[in-house]
């Protein structure tokens, strides 16, 4: 793609949508599309959103509602990310991505807390790409427990998301058909272009990153003007 730079979106969000349908068009389990975005999606969307000078790249891999999906694939999907916090976290620090985790992250079992802990202190001083995953994340949570930290710590909501110190996203990007956001940064989404597409996560490689960058960068943004 040609790329302008100073016309790249320095913060990009991906709801990553589709896992499951890939799986069943191609005969598989239900846990096997998300395997397929961990193992072979993620990491090369990483080094290429790098590679075009992104600065943030946020990736809704779980939501709030997730945890009502069928025991065994929400069991499946626990295993890959105790999977993926001990054989992928190092191949993303090597990318030179710094690692933040949005959501609320209590309701996860205390070993994966903790690998998302390591994870973070592990990658602190990498400044090639931020890299936020969106766990047990929606946007309406976010936003109620703003609330409830700015009545005990002060601040106004703000300076209580889970996303303070980020810009907001100036490009959204749904992968799978749905032409939602379903609360994905539902307060810092306001100016955000949004870009969807057909293609389901698992296959969604560098090549259709590139194409979403560049519709971005052929759009006029007006910011409510």
């Amino acid at each position: 793609m040609k790329q302008n730079k100073s016309k790249m979106p320095k913060h990009v969000g991906i709801i990553m949508d589709g896992n499951r349908r890939w799986a069943k068009k191609k005969g598989l389990g239900v846990v096997a599309g998300h395997v397929r975005a961990v193992d072979e999606v993620v990491e090369k969307l990483i080094e290429r959103a790098g590679e075009r000078e992104v600065e943030y790249l946020t990736l809704w891999a779980f939501s709030t509602e997730n945890w009502n999906r069928d025991v065994g694939e929400l069991k499946g999907i626990m295993k890959l990310f105790r999977r993926a916090l001990a054989s992928k976290v190092e191949k993303f620090i090597k990318q030179g991505a710094r690692l933040k985790m949005i959501g609320d992250m209590s309701r996860f079992d205390e070993d994966i807390q903790e690998g998302m802990r390591q994870a973070e202190e592990m990658s602190k001083n990498n400044t090639k790409i931020v890299v936020t995953f969106a766990l047990n994340y929606g946007g309406r949570d976010e936003i109620l427990r703003a609330v409830e930290k700015s009545k005990k710590n002060g601040g106004g909501i703000e300076d209580n998301l889970d996303t303070v110190g980020m810009p907001d996203p100036d490009l959204i990007i749904r992968t799978g058909g749905e032409k939602r956001l379903s609360g994905f940064l539902t307060w810092q989404s306001v100016y955000s272009e949004l870009y969807f597409t057909d293609i389901l996560f698992p296959d969604f490689f560098p090549e259709e990153l590139d194409k979403a960058l560049e519709e971005f960068q052929n759009r006029q943004r007006r910011f409510g003007e």
